[in-house]
């Protein structure tokens, strides 16, 4: 070819592949355009899950962490020193006031009680006989017989015996109660813990190993938590009124609440942690509570009524928090609101709400205040966001397979 034609043919080649990305690219912007149409906001209604503002009774409720206290527990030790003859009890058992727990072998206490018998007897038998002196001699005194010297020699040692007796009536008593102190029985009634003896074993008094088992009360039950201080005068004012209800939650499986009273206020704050310590009583009938458990605990102090709505129908922006209020029309509006306080699920609305007024509790995000929503049963939303997630799998899977097949039939040319 030649050259001028060579030139000529090249221009043409290059003029024609211009003009056709330049085709290519405003084909591009008008699909992009098309896409973005379909899935803009304001496409249409907004599907949305509505509630209603309605009143009810919403306590007014102080929540901390307590923990489980026995109202009454014991250490149980021997009074007495000598051989562990026989234990009555096993561990965890139940018992009652008064239940015999351990034995001490009693044959050294019942000697000593019957030696303090016989010095008493020798006692009284001496104060009986000088008693008889003093009278005889109280005569003879008259009638000049014997000296008042003499005389009061003998009254003397009566006295003197009175008081022996009283000694030896007072040893009689202490052996007797040594004695007594040899069947070790329970001061209250509880279950008993762990127990470090065995028939048998040596036990002494004041020891400081000596401890022979623990009791604890199990019902009724204390459970001791505290609050800060900035509800002092809240709780002051509404326990004027009357006792105030405390429910707890054990942890465990079974989360039904234990009810009880407020029966215990300090009368100091805690200057360490700034806590005021409380203390609830509970009957315990069904023994959830157990000494040492840590449990969520709620002090009720009022039970009002209360605008509420859900929870989840609260938003929050720069201007502080609102609502999507749905008119009879449809149409979403933006309402502030005041929120009080959160129980549970609900909110308690202060102000910019009326009863019965429509709210948007799900699919805030696509409301548009002022447009139309398309209001949705909660079950058949809930059905849908499913199958939406099913559908774009399969979407996902049809994209998949058509950029498949071109390679494939590439492949095969």
């Amino acid at each position: 070819m030649p050259k001028p034609f060579r030139r000529l043919f090249f221009a043409s080649l290059t003029a024609s592949i211009v003009v056709s990305l330049l085709s290519g690219c405003g084909e591009k912007p008008a699909a992009t355009g098309g896409g973005g149409g379909k899935g803009g906001r304001g496409g249409g209604a907004a599907p949305v899950v509505v509630g209603q503002a309605q009143r009810k009774i919403v306590p007014l409720v102080i929540e901390a962490i307590g923990a489980v206290e026995p109202i009454r527990a014991t250490a149980v030790r021997s009074q007495v020193t000598g051989i562990l003859q026989k234990i009555a009890i096993k561990e965890g058992q139940d018992v009652k006031e008064g239940d015999l727990l351990f034995e001490i072998d009693p044959r050294p206490f019942v000697n000593a009680l019957k030696s303090a018998e016989a010095d008493l007897q020798k006692a009284k038998v001496q104060l009986e006989t000088a008693r008889t002196q003093v009278a005889r001699y109280r005569t003879l005194t008259a009638d000049q017989m014997v000296s008042k010297e003499q005389f009061e020699k003998i009254s003397d040692t009566a006295r003197s015996l009175e008081s022996e007796v009283l000694a030896d009536e007072s040893r009689v008593s202490t052996a007797k109660l040594q004695l007594e102190y040899c069947s070790i029985r329970a001061p209250l009634a509880g279950r008993t813990g762990n127990m470090s003896v065995h028939e048998g074993d040596l036990v002494r008094v004041n020891d400081a190993g000596g401890l022979l088992v623990t009791i604890n009360q199990l019902n009724p039950i204390y459970v001791t938590f505290g609050v800060p201080q900035q509800y002092l005068a809240t709780l002051a004012r509404y326990r004027a009124t009357g006792t105030l209800k405390v429910t707890v939650v054990p942890p465990g499986i079974d989360e039904k609440p234990e009810e009880g009273l407020l029966t215990f206020m300090d009368n100091t704050v805690d200057s360490s942690t700034g806590t005021l310590k409380l203390k609830g009583s509970f009957p315990n009938d069904s023994q959830r509570l157990w000494p040492g458990q840590f449990a969520t605990v709620k002090v009720t102090l009022a039970s009002p009524e209360a605008l509420t709505v859900p929870s989840a129908a609260i938003q929050t922006s720069q201007a502080g928090q609102y609502v999507y209020v749905i008119s009879a029309e449809k149409v979403a509006e933006l309402r502030p609101v005041v929120v009080e306080r959160i129980y549970e699920a609900d909110a308690v609305i202060g102000k910019g709400l009326k009863d019965g007024e429509t709210i948007v509790v799900d699919g805030q995000l696509r409301v548009i205040p002022g447009r139309p929503v398309d209001i949705k049963d909660p079950a058949a939303a809930g059905k849908a966001g499913k199958g939406g997630k099913g559908g774009d799998g399969k979407g996902k899977k049809k994209e998949k397979e058509a950029e498949t097949k071109p390679a494939e039939k590439r492949a095969a040319d």
